[in-house]
């Protein structure tokens, strides 16, 4: 995944994953790595707080800051392994709001762009970590989806996704108490669903196209695909 989208209202928003406070945030149709994007993380108290995080994880003891741009994903079968994502693992856990996301498919025509949603373009939270990175004046916050191996429904599209959430777990994952067996199952359970693979223009293929349009669905012909 090399995208991700979202179109939110702030205050609806904030309900659905149960914060106190979520930062201006413009509607987009695509984000991309490197951006800011918003992450819903839990604060000391227990409350939890929408913030926005640079997408391209940042580790703490990192002396150079190019290496974001290739930790803007964290493969769950490494998590509490790799020194990058191993302590936010343990205690950053954080929920990555969506309405949906691309994935490209190769075919003998090129690769075709998908986008992944739900039905009604409902909200959905990808498992995420966050960091926090300090040097001298600069201060940055920053991020990483989760990864694990294709399910059924994605596996034709691609042989990775992006971890979904489950509604029922969001606390259990960003509470930094949850230990990590636990942390682990809730990785494997399958938060696809209520999903569903929309077929898009190759417009998206440039960060220029900005726009809604993006999003409208086009049809295959069967060669296209074999």
């Amino acid at each position: 995944m090399v995208a991700t989208i979202y179109s939110l209202h702030n205050r609806k928003s904030s309900r659905i994953f149960n914060c106190q406070a979520f930062p201006n945030t413009r509607s987009a149709t695509t984000l991309t790595p490197g951006q800011s994007i918003l992450n819903v993380v839990q604060l000391a108290d227990g409350g939890r707080k929408g913030v926005n995080l640079q997408w391209g994880l940042l580790p703490s003891w990192c002396k150079d800051r190019r290496i974001a741009s290739h930790m803007i994903n964290a493969r769950r079968e490494t998590l509490a392994k790799k020194p990058a994502f191993r302590s936010a693992f343990r205690k950053r856990c954080c929920l990555i709001p969506a309405t949906g996301f691309y994935e490209w498919q190769q075919t003998p025509a090129g690769k075709q762009p998908h986008h992944i949603h739900r039905p009604d373009n409902s909200l959905f939270a990808f498992a995420g970590l966050w960091e926090h990175w300090e040097r001298e004046t600069e201060s940055i916050y920053s991020c990483t989806i989760v990864t694990t191996a294709a399910n059924p429904l994605m596996q034709p599209v691609h042989q990775r996704m992006s971890v979904i959430i489950a509604a029922q777990d969001y606390r259990s994952w960003l509470d930094k108490n949850t230990n990590q067996e636990d942390l682990h199952s809730i990785l494997d359970r399958d938060g696809y669903r209520q999903l569903q693979l929309t077929p898009i223009s190759t417009r998206v293929n440039n960060p220029a196209h900005n726009d809604p349009g993006i999003l409208k669905a086009v049809s295959l012909a069967m060669d296209d695909m074999a």
